[in-house]
């Protein structure tokens, strides 16, 4: 595998600017079988979270990331802990 880092840092890059510009876009990021778990409500499926991601009260967000860590898992997977602020 590459390095788990390197990847992590790409796809955290990639998700957070779509996320700041246009939540609809990150759909595909998605399948059935993913779990949001927001404020102790969960949303299961690409359609539920993104409509809730769409639906949160704020249209306009910036990221800042404080930390990124990654580490590798089985089967090619990376998992992923980012913590920072929303401005």
């Amino acid at each position: 595998m590459a390095d788990p880092q390197a990847i992590a840092r790409q796809f955290v890059e990639f998700y957070y600017s779509a996320f700041d510009k246009d939540r609809s876009q990150l759909s595909s990021l998605y399948s059935g079988d993913s779990m949001l778990t927001f404020e102790d409500s969960q949303f299961q499926g690409s359609v539920s979270i993104i409509e809730k991601l769409v639906g949160l009260p704020f249209q306009k967000v910036v990221h800042s990331i404080t930390t990124l860590d990654a580490q590798p898992l089985p089967n090619n997977g990376i998992s992923i802990l980012v913590t920072g602020e929303l401005m």
